[in-house]
């Protein structure tokens, strides 16, 4: 079994992250934390709903399987 590597995303913690989830759903938020399976810790997170409705959902952990594309909001 191969050994799983941390993700590169050192760079992007404290800033603010747009995450595509399987399923057409979407969040945004700061970057708090991650591990090397990429779960990842967001903070004030907006779920952003397929009917342009916005909720706010505060502090999540979203399972890296589950994580389709990442892109900076914030300059880095």
């Amino acid at each position: 079994m191969s050994k799983a590597h941390p993700p590169e995303l050192k760079k992007y913690m404290d800033k603010r992250m747009m995450l595509k989830l399987n399923g057409g759903r979407a969040v945004t938020g700061i970057l708090r934390g991650f591990d090397p399976f990429m779960n990842v810790v967001l903070d004030d997170t907006v779920e952003e709903c397929k009917d342009n409705t916005k909720n706010n959902i505060g502090m999540v952990v979203i399972r890296g399987n589950s994580i389709v594309m990442v892109e900076a909001l914030d300059r880095v």
